[in-house]
């Protein structure tokens, strides 16, 4: 469930955003005082923040410049000021994208969407680039430390996965969801049973962690 804080002082227009981006799994924190969503900020981890400009005691502008001086977290102004100056500043503080109030909130829900996209999008090739692992999605190709792994489709969608949630954990319910060549009909043996092969193929069993009763963690 992505996470997100609304730094909203208009208190009625929250509550019928909150209301409505929470049919789409969204979890929504609103915080009218921008003080305490810069602190909120600091001490919880959010996937995306949607900023209005009027704000009481300090302007939207400083909260987004204050934001992105700390973090790399998605930025949606929402505000009814027209004034193109502030768009400009918006962005060049690092916004991500700029909302005109009034709008509707079924463009606010797509526009989240897609910049969510991006920014996972983004994290990943951060991560491809760090990690061992590099995944050729045209070629349906894995490598590991630059040798080529010999996959079969059901395995190379399963690594292809875990290297996308890496350090975290992968349920076995989830990759019978997200892995196309499994078998809806799986069963977590014969699950398990791949998993140790791509182990072998891998040359380190230690890389894909068995976690009792839930799934696996694929290490660095």
């Amino acid at each position: 469930m992505k996470k997100i804080l609304m730094i909203e002082d208009d208190l009625e227009l929250a509550e019928i955003l909150t209301e409505y981006l929470e049919q789409f799994g969204f979890k929504i924190v609103t915080e009218d005082d921008p003080f305490k969503a810069v602190s909120i900020l600091k001490l919880e981890p959010f996937d995306l923040v949607i900023l209005d400009l009027t704000l009481p005691g300090m302007d939207g502008l400083e909260v987004c410049e204050s934001i992105r001086e700390r973090q790399d977290i998605p930025i949606i102004i929402s505000s009814a000021r027209s004034d193109v100056t502030d768009k400009i500043t918006a962005l060049e503080l690092g916004a991500d994208d700029y909302l005109p109030k009034p709008y509707d909130p079924r463009e606010l829900e797509a526009r989240i969407h897609s910049i969510l996209r991006r920014y996972e999008m983004k994290v990943r090739q951060k991560q491809e680039l760090k990690s061992d692992y590099k995944c050729d999605k045209n070629a349906r190709q894995i490598s590991y430390k630059g040798r080529a792994l010999d996959l079969t489709n059901a395995e190379y969608g399963i690594l292809a996965h875990m290297i996308s949630k890496q350090g975290s954990v992968v349920s076995r319910e989830d990759l019978i969801h997200n892995v196309q060549a499994i078998n809806e009909d799986s069963s977590n043996k014969s699950i398990d049973v791949m998993v140790g092969r791509i182990r072998n193929k891998l040359g380190d069993k230690s890389l894909i962690e068995s976690i009792r009763g839930v799934g696996y963690k694929l290490l660095k």
